[in-house]
């Protein structure tokens, strides 16, 4: 949250709007642009100021251009992965080809943009030292090295000392505090984002949050109305910008604290240079800061001063037929279509005993099995019975399982299943996945990518001696994601993505999720700690331990 005499604070969000073509955006501007959180999956995008507004194609049009064939891959790029491959020895001569390499690179590409890649055309580029911007805030600095103890970086003030009218904006524009719970503001909002929040030049792919996901992201016990924020036009009242804060406890180490989950910040593409970025920024930074929250969590694709970890993402194919056909994922030259199939191939029926649909009764239990499962990571959320309620039930949609289509709900977003012992009637493990699809934009054959990603999850064998050196425990958490693989499977999900936090790491390979070059880094505002193990192990912490907070 930053000072209100401070430059605005960019907080959050996997899904960032890409500027449009042939617009200027300011410095500060460009870094606001740059972080975003998503779902599941991370989306980050770099854009340059142009002095002369010339127009340039975007990295993300360079990038997707390969899937419409808008674009090709550089003949220097491919013979150089050509020699590469060839000195490694690790490819059979007879598929190394021009045409197969520049084939797999396209692949990779379109992968980077369905996964969620961080940094859609590539990763950001720029120096550390060159973001001005976030040289003006609270969040640790290039070159500090570790902290000496945690704690905030700049203290709390007395709520009278936080400015009490709302920051100016452009004649032509006014704030709007949005209602999610009507649905006619709520629409206004999922509008916004569907036509503008992660979208390229060449509209290729965009993520397609439905009214409840946002209703379920966005209202959690406690929410605040006035952290969703929005921007409209003086002259016709159209919603042309978001952005939203949500309340949650985390403990980072030793220590519990109040943040804002930042999320969701939009600006309609034809507005990208009226700086309106910023000033909502520093708006949800005033509304937070009259609450008394002074602390933030966030996430983005790109790298700014300065990670407290990284995750990376991996995905596991489930209909890979309408995979191959999107171009999600291509037949190798020494495979066949009927090959990959059966390597990924999902179970037909649930195997654990007692595993079933968690049910209202069950939310004591989970609540108590989740408190004392989250404990074992370094950073996670504090979530009390009424909040375990709503993450785990309250996006379960309406009427009965296939009233949505195969395996769903009318309007659902989230799966929570339960293993109940037949004996005692404890509650022994939970699993949870949420859906965040995307429009394939122009494809009459599969126009929605369906998409799952992994939530919350615990199992309760971990607690038993030598539980995770003996095996048992991998075991276990093995054929529970299995399990979560067969719902997904029946509910008709296309891939099934995760990311390297909890304990992700140990079974993501042995149930065939493939390595995505997608990273998410996590950020806290204005509070120091030392860097978390996401991806890597830090010190003597295993990778993925460090971190134990699923952000939407």
């Amino acid at each position: 949250m930053a000072p209100k005499d401070k430059a605005a604070e960019r907080a959050s969000d996997n899904h960032p709007p890409e500027q449009h073509e042939g617009e200027e955006q300011t410095d500060s501007e460009d870094e606001a642009q740059n972080m975003n959180q998503v779902a599941g999956s991370s989306t980050g995008a770099s854009t340059s100021t142009s002095k002369k507004k010339k127009k340039k194609k975007s990295k993300v049009s360079k990038a997707l251009g390969a899937i419409t064939g808008k674009s090709d891959i550089p003949d220097e790029l491919v013979n150089e992965v050509l020699d590469k491959v060839k000195a490694e020895g690790s490819v059979p001569e007879q598929d190394l080809t021009v045409e197969n390499i520049r084939e797999a690179l396209k692949q990779l590409k379109i992968m980077d943009v369905v996964q969620g890649k961080a940094g859609l055309g590539g990763i950001n580029k720029k120096d550390m030292g060159e973001h001005k911007f976030w040289g003006t805030q609270p969040v640790p600095q290039p070159g500090e090295g570790p902290p000496i103890d945690d704690g905030f970086i700049e203290p709390s003030r007395p709520v009278e000392e936080v400015r009490q009218e709302p920051y100016p904006l452009h004649k032509d524009f006014e704030w709007s505090i949005l209602d999610i719970s009507d649905p006619s503001q709520c629409k206004e909002v999922y509008d916004l984002l569907s036509a503008n929040y992660v979208e390229d030049d060449a509209a290729s792919f965009r993520f397609q949050y439905s009214a409840e996901f946002l209703k379920w992201a966005l209202m959690p016990p406690g929410y605040h109305k006035e952290w969703h924020i929005g921007v409209r036009v003086v002259a016709t009242k159209k919603l042309v910008a978001f952005i939203s804060g949500v309340p949650m406890t985390l403990k980072v180490r030793r220590n519990v604290i109040n943040v804002t989950e930042i999320n969701y910040l939009c600006v309609h593409k034809r507005l990208r240079s009226k700086r309106l970025a910023p000033v909502l920024i520093k708006e949800v930074t005033r509304q937070t800061h009259l609450k008394g929250i002074f602390q933030a969590i966030y996430t983005a694709g790109v790298v700014v001063p300065t990670p407290v970890s990284t995750c990376r993402y991996f995905h596991r194919s489930i209909n890979v037929p309408k995979l191959v056909d999107i171009g999600f994922c291509f037949v190798p030259r020494n495979s066949t279509l009927a090959r990959m199939m059966r390597l990924n191939a999902v179970p037909d029926s649930l195997s654990l005993p007692g595993i079933r649909e968690m049910k209202e009764e069950d939310v004591l239990q989970v609540a108590q099995l989740f408190t004392k499962y989250i404990k074992r990571f370094d950073m996670h959320p504090i979530f009390d019975v009424e909040e375990i309620k709503h993450q785990f039930l309250s996006g379960r949609g309406q009427g009965n399982v296939g009233d949505g289509g195969p395996g769903r709900r009318k309007g659902q977003v989230t799966w929570a299943y339960v293993v109940e012992d037949p004996h005692t009637h404890q509650i022994t493990d939970f699993f949870s996945f949420y859906s965040l699809p995307s429009a394939v934009i122009g494809n009459q054959k599969h126009p929605v990518l369906e998409a799952a990603y992994l939530y919350y999850y615990a199992c309760d064998i971990v607690f038993e001696p030598n539980a995770e050196e003996g095996g048992l425990f991998k075991h276990r958490l093995q054929s529970l994601i299995t399990d979560a693989l067969v719902v997904a499977n029946h509910a008709k999900f296309d891939v099934f993505n995760a990311l390297t936090l909890m304990d992700n790491v140990s079974i993501l390979k042995d149930l065939r999720f493939g390595e995505g070059d997608g990273f998410l880094n996590f950020y806290l505002y204005n509070w120091r700690t030392a860097r978390l193990a996401g991806n890597n192990a830090e010190g003597d912490v295993p990778a993925g331990k460090g971190v134990g907070v699923v952000m939407l």
